[in-house]
């Protein structure tokens, strides 16, 4: 008997629109029933290109029965207030990252939910992304051997225009900057791919320090981070001995001509990288090479059994609509989503550790 679609309504229309309705769309297992979205006429307009019934009360919505789960593509700063609402009227939530604005309120939204028995995902899409999967599984296998140095470079330049107008994201208040935006992803691909966070040092920057506004009187002063430089220190969960692994983390929004998005691991038997230099696209255009000792770098086969069933010409609607599957099959199954709250908080726990570096000059130990 076929299992009827779990009703899930969107809230923000922003990357809700364009990533999660489609992804949505094409769930098997879910289905959009309801947006939401604080400005009526930017509602309207949604629910009459989507043909679904939508609301400017969030505890309108929350009322609906049909409604049994809550996607959160909101700006961070209402998202606290709006996943606490939602967790305590029982539903269940995708939060966009970053889940909240600091550790305190990550970790109360993963307590409300296991108090109410929600099943909570976190969009941490390029866990569902084929090439990281496959890296995922090589280094897990051992694939490099002991574990000896990680570089990652993050060099985008979707902020590296001055004139692009100020909004919440050049505001450290309202949870903008590349460390939401960027780092919260490397962060938890760290935790994944390789193992806990032992320490990090940050030093963060801002280079463009004022945008226009954007109803042209004047300038707003920008205060969140459009550069980020972060050593740490990993223990891998795939290597049996002692041995940290360094790990060295560059990320920019404003990195015109930015070589894009590559990661490089180097260990005693062999080196990976993984990258893509698309500048438009943050998921489009990754590939993978390999190399063992004394061997040149190579291209390594992609693994078909990894391959997405559809694609779309915005990248991130496939793997955002992998991950829909996920928290599906947890709903169902009545166990925690992964990646979900704990790996939500764990990300915000290094951003706040690299906030409070920068600002005191200092290492910052995550676990002892």
């Amino acid at each position: 008997m076929t299992k009827a679609k779990i009703g899930v309504a969107i809230a923000g229309l922003g990357f809700g629109e364009k990533v999660h309705l489609p992804a949505l769309q094409a769930s098997a297992s879910m289905a959009p029933v309801a947006l939401w979205h604080p400005r009526e006429q930017r509602l309207q307009e949604a629910c009459s290109r989507a043909n679904l019934w939508g609301s400017t009360d969030f505890a309108a919505l929350l009322a609906q029965p049909h409604v049994e789960a809550v996607v959160l593509a909101t700006p961070p700063a209402v998202r606290f207030q709006l996943a606490e609402q939602a967790l305590l009227a029982g539903k269940h939530l995708l939060l966009e990252k970053p889940i909240a604005l600091n550790a305190t309120e990550a970790q109360r939204l993963e307590q409300l939910a296991m108090a109410h028995g929600c099943c909570c995902a976190v969009n941490f899409e390029y866990r569902a992304v084929p090439a990281f999967q496959q890296l995922a599984q090589l280094l897990a296998s051992g694939w490099l051997g002991d574990p000896w140095l990680l570089r990652f470079d993050w060099l985008m330049a979707s902020r590296g225009d001055p004139m692009r107008p100020w909004d919440w994201y050049a505001q450290q208040d309202q949870g903008g900057g590349v460390m939401g935006a960027l780092g919260s992803h490397a962060l938890d691909l760290m935790e994944w791919l390789v193992g806990p966070i032992l320490e990090l040092q940050a030093q963060l920057s801002v280079a463009i320090g004022e945008r226009p506004k954007a109803d042209g009187l004047g300038y707003g002063q920008v205060d969140a981070a459009d550069t980020a430089l972060i050593q740490m220190q990993l223990k891998p969960n795939w290597s049996n001995g002692d041995r940290a692994m360094p790990a060295q983390i560059a990320l920019s929004s404003i990195a015109k001509q930015g070589r894009g998005c590559w990661l490089e691991l180097y260990g005693s038997e062999g080196t990976l990288v993984l990258g893509s230099a698309n500048q438009n696209d943050y998921v489009h255009g990754f590939g993978l090479q390999g190399a063992k000792t004394g061997e040149p770098l190579m291209p390594i086969k992609s693994d078909s059994n990894l391959a997405f069933g559809r694609t779309w010409e915005d990248g991130r609607i496939a793997p955002t609509e992998r991950l829909l599957g996920w928290w599906a099959a947890a709903i169902r199954e009545g166990r925690p989503m992964i990646p979900g709250l704990l790996e939500g908080l764990q990300s915000q726990v290094a951003m706040d550790a690299c906030q409070q570096s920068n600002q005191g000059g200092s290492r910052i130990w995550i676990r002892r």
